[in-house]
């Protein structure tokens, strides 16, 4: 009887040690944005254990673009891309609900994708692996909104912007000089970005905006010729 009890004892206590603390929330197979854009993928964890447990968020590999980049954010707040353990400690019940795993889709289209792990920082055996993969699209809005023997420009996208944005153009002819300038909304100009003839997008910057409604201008030989609304998120 007292074997018995032994053995119920230990397996008990194995049970114990096997179960896992937390768990990781539905996750879908693939994450599609357009190029240019940030691609935000929220990853929610909870402890499910009566302890608290500090569990490491682990990059394993990474098969990204040449002009994309991925990392962790909290709360608004991003660490370097270079950083691949991100720790984090839950209390019971806690769930990690405003953590994201971000990619910046970059200049190309096609699929990206990036492999992690989720342990307990104390008990590797308590461990959840998983996948996320991008589809990255060229962007279906290619309005044109101006055009005249001179010139095609499209609309810039996306819009609203968070960190950056395209316009899409060609140059009909190297007799004109075409540059666009972006107003804020009492007029003063805030950026200029020349059109040369031998390219054909143009990278719209917002470091130094704040949130809110600007607009851009296409000038041809210095005489504007048509201005659009564009709103900058942060």
């Amino acid at each position: 009887m007292r074997n018995i009890l032994l053995l119920v004892i230990l397996w008990s206590f194995s049970l114990e040690l096997s179960a896992q603390s937390f768990e990781l929330g539905v996750l879908q197979d693939v994450y599609k944005g357009y190029i240019g854009e940030t691609v935000k993928v929220p990853v929610r964890v909870t402890n499910t254990s009566d302890k608290r447990i500090t569990l490491v968020i682990r990059e394993v590999n990474a098969s990204l673009g040449g002009t994309q980049k991925n990392y962790f954010c909290q709360g608004g707040n991003c660490v370097d891309e270079h950083i691949q353990d991100y720790v984090v400690s839950l209390e019971p019940g806690q769930a990690l609900s405003d953590f994201q795993i971000v990619l910046e889709a970059g200049l190309a289209n096609g699929v990206s994708s990036a492999k992690y792990v989720i342990f307990n920082r104390f008990n590797h055996a308590e461990n959840v692996e998983f996948s996320l993969n991008f589809a990255v699209e060229e962007h279906s809005s290619k309005e044109d909104i101006f055009t005249n023997d001179n010139i095609v420009l499209h609309e810039v996208y996306p819009n609203p912007i968070v960190d950056y944005a395209f316009i899409n153009y060609d140059m009909l002819t190297d007799d004109v000089q075409a540059k666009i300038i972006i107003h804020n909304i009492l007029g003063n100009a805030i950026d200029e970005y020349d059109l040369p003839a031998s390219e054909n997008r143009v990278k719209i910057r917002t470091e130094a905006m704040n949130a809110g409604i600007y607009f851009y201008t296409l000038y041809l030989d210095n005489e504007g010729v048509i201005t659009r609304k564009v709103i900058v998120k942060k």
